[in-house]
């Protein structure tokens, strides 16, 4: 099975930088989207074969995921069941014979850290919401989670340890995650990789100079993880500031 994440920064405008070649060039099974920023009913998107689940935040132009999936699921949820979490359209789960697929959108804790208080609650409530999950069959979560979780994965760590996405709070709380009983797909495989990254700023060519974050991950649960066949990163692919990412599992 392959499955696809990425963060298009506003389905609309990704639709003219080739989202659509992608998405059809690749032929997953499953893919997520992340910050789609519209409402399903605001553009046509045909996507034969698949069955599209939408959660769109109440403000429009903002936040927003979206799934296509060839398998139908046995069910489907939006939001983790914490009201104060589940107005911007960040979950989706859909729920599968043998596992769950989560696609989600990290809160960014924003320039000046306006919102890290906001997203480590967020972080506290999404954890135990996937250690439930985990409890009743395995988990795969996806998506952009807004953080580099070591310095192996950002090209300036230091100069960046007090800005939203790698503050020790957030990492701190990435490090819980995966001891909550998940895997990082990608450093599973390749622990020591180096500049494999999935996002880069608009700003200062960082893109053309490689300067980039991993912040976009596929987390599988331990006892899942003998399924991993590959986890990739497919950087060659614009039409976002974000990269897609995919996973294969067997």
């Amino acid at each position: 099975m392959k499955i696809i994440s990425w963060n298009v920064n506003g389905l609309r405008a990704c639709l003219s930088k080739g989202f659509m070649d992608f998405f059809n060039d690749t032929d997953a099974d499953i893919f997520c989207i992340q910050e789609t920023k519209m409402q399903q009913d605001q553009a046509e998107i045909i996507t034969d074969g698949y069955f599209q689940y939408w959660n769109s935040a109440i403000k429009k132009g903002y936040s927003g995921t979206a799934i296509f999936t060839k398998i139908k699921p046995i069910s489907v949820q939006y939001g983790i069941g914490i009201e104060q979490h589940d107005t911007e359209g960040r979950v989706i789960t859909l729920e599968f014979q043998d596992v769950y697929m989560v696609n989600v959108y990290v809160p960014n804790s924003q320039r000046g850290l306006a919102r890290l208080g906001y997203r480590l609650e967020w972080e506290n409530d999404f954890r135990q919401y996937l250690s439930n999950l985990d409890k009743i069959k395995p988990v795969i979560a996806c998506g952009d989670l807004n953080v580099a979780h070591n310095e192996i994965d950002l090209k300036n760590p230091k100069s960046n340890i007090k800005n939203a996405g790698f503050t020790p709070e957030e990492r701190s709380k990435m490090s819980e995650l995966l001891e909550a009983g998940l895997i990082d797909s990608y450093r599973y495989l390749y622990p020591d990789k180096t500049d494999a990254y999935t996002w880069w700023s608009y700003m200062f060519n960082a893109r053309a100079n490689n300067a980039g974050w991993r912040i976009d991950y596929f987390l599988v649960s331990e006892r899942y993880a003998d399924k991993i066949k590959e986890s990739y990163i497919y950087s060659d692919i614009y039409g976002s500031d974000h990269c897609p990412i995919g996973l294969e599992i067997i």
